[in-house]
């Protein structure tokens, strides 16, 4: 089996880690088994189309980590779990997709006084004056609400309201045709345990949300890339492997990318459906900032140009609307729907029937449009300072055109967590590239800057001290 398209040359990742990533979802999905002899550095390299160097070093490293071993002048073999070399817990796969999402929890956790770690958005920029109102007259309208549960699909009059918004924004979409979720996380995670089952593909974009990743992984799946770049996606890569993978779900977020910040052209979007209901794949569109624009229109989602129920939609409110609400509302059709259904009755039974209805007044009223706009333009003052403060480092990055991150690329290498431990020295927080990276690529160049949280005083000064301590490292 032919799968060329699957790899990536992209300078900023190393090609043996990928077929190393390769060779191991293939062991743990049991398709080579223990003490199976592995295909030869010639044959291994024509299927792939890789260099047979390349090869070669995937199966050292393999051996040097204990997956695998050799028979003099006969090759490379699958080595059982209890032959394995010892290695630090952080080697293993599993465990090290634990480690990933702790780490990103842990960086989080830390304060500090230049918060550019955080893709959440600065309280003082919220409307949170407003909802002191707003829950007076939710009260007012609804005396009982304290004492009632929401159903399981969330509250009729808030999806119906959504369904309306949907519908005069191109969708064709109806209330019935809607879950309220406590948050786009949940949304995910709903749509995981109700698709995948262990074993399963799941194709996702490098980099990608990382708890996210961590969510397939939980359920048992086996994650694929694709490389997202600038200009899109790479169609005749994601067409070859839908054809010989055959992932059962491929995750997206193609409106502000996090953590790149790219946008898919509307020429693609319009293609992922067609070859989503061609290799049975499902496609799941995750929208947590698409009313975050700085000007431009926004193309319509994939979801808009799907004729089947191939694609799963998640457009999220809480970062920019109020937190502590934790609303999302995720749209598929009806075969869909009871598996979905099922999944949210065992997480919560519903979520709080007040937070929809505070929601659902918020999202009725000229507030929400004007909140939007003021934040937008907030949000546009914070980024351009930040790039400002980076326009003579030589640091690299493709300007966004919304959403809430910078992707940077640093001119040269350093060790990232040494570049993270100083930086916190100095009360500075960023996100190394290789925590969004599903390969794990610890020589990753590249980190994610996020400018929502910090005020623009805050940026100067943070910067200031970020650039001084990369300085430092040389």
């Amino acid at each position: 089996m032919t799968v060329k398209a699957a790899f990536s040359a992209d300078a900023a990742f190393k090609l043996y880690e990928q077929v190393m990533n390769y060779i191991e979802v293939r062991i743990e999905r049991g398709e080579w088994k223990e003490h199976e002899r592995l295909p030869s550095v010639r044959r291994l390299s024509d299927d792939l189309g890789v260099h047979r160097l390349t090869v070669f070093r995937a199966y050292q490293e393999l051996k040097t980590k204990g997956r695998i071993y050799v028979k003099d002048k006969s090759g490379y073999y699958v080595q059982p779990p209890n032959g394995r070399v010892d290695r630090e817990p952080a080697e293993d796969p599993v465990y090290g997709s634990w480690a990933r999402a702790d780490e990103l929890s842990r960086i989080h956790s830390i304060q500090v006084d230049y918060q550019f770690s955080k893709a959440l958005i600065d309280p003082a920029l919220l409307p949170n004056r407003f909802w002191s109102e707003l829950m007076t007259n939710v009260f007012r309208e609804y005396p009982k609400l304290p004492g009632t549960y929401s159903t399981v699909q969330g509250d009729a009059e808030l999806r119906g309201a959504l369904a309306d918004h949907f519908s005069n924004t191109g969708f064709d979409l109806s209330a019935d045709e809607l879950l309220i979720t406590s948050g786009g996380q949940q949304a995910i995670d709903l749509t995981a345990r109700t698709l995948i089952r262990p074993g399963d593909r799941v194709l996702v974009e490098r980099p990608a949300y990382g708890p996210a990743m961590e969510i397939f992984r939980r359920q048992g799946a086996r994650l694929l890339t694709v490389d997202i770049r600038p200009d899109g996606y790479d169609l005749e890569r994601i067409e070859q492997c839908m054809r010989t993978e055959k992932p059962r779900l491929f995750y997206i977020n193609p409106t502000f990318h996090n953590p790149t910040g790219f946008t898919i052209p509307a020429a693609q979007r319009k293609l992922l459906p067609e070859l989503a209901e061609r290799y049975g794949c499902v496609i799941l569109e995750d929208d947590s900032t698409y009313d975050i624009h700085f000007g431009l229109k926004t193309p319509p989602p994939v979801f808009t140009y799907a004729t089947t129920g191939h694609v799963i939609y998640i457009r999220s409110y809480s970062k920019y609307v109020a937190p502590g609400l934790r609303i999302a509302a995720l749209a598929c059709r009806a075969e869909h729907m009871p598996g979905l259904l099922a999944a949210k009755s065992l997480a919560d039974n519903g979520s709080p029937l007040l937070n929809q209805k505070l929601f659902l007044h918020y999202f009725r009223s000229p507030r929400m449009q004007q909140h939007l706009e003021k934040l937008c333009t907030a949000l546009q003052l914070r980024k351009e300072t930040m790039e400002r403060c980076l326009s003579d480092s030589g640091w690299a990055w493709n300007s966004p055109v919304g959403g809430l991150n910078l992707w940077v690329r640093l001119p040269r290498q350093v060790d990232m967590r040494s570049f993270l431990q100083a930086a916190l020295t100095q009360s500075v927080s960023f996100i190394p590239g290789h925590v969004f990276d599903p390969l794990a690529s610890m020589e990753n160049p590249y980190i994610r800057l996020s400018y929502p949280f910090a005020n623009e005083a805050q940026i100067r000064e943070g910067m200031r001290r970020l650039l001084s301590v990369y300085e430092s490292l040389k």
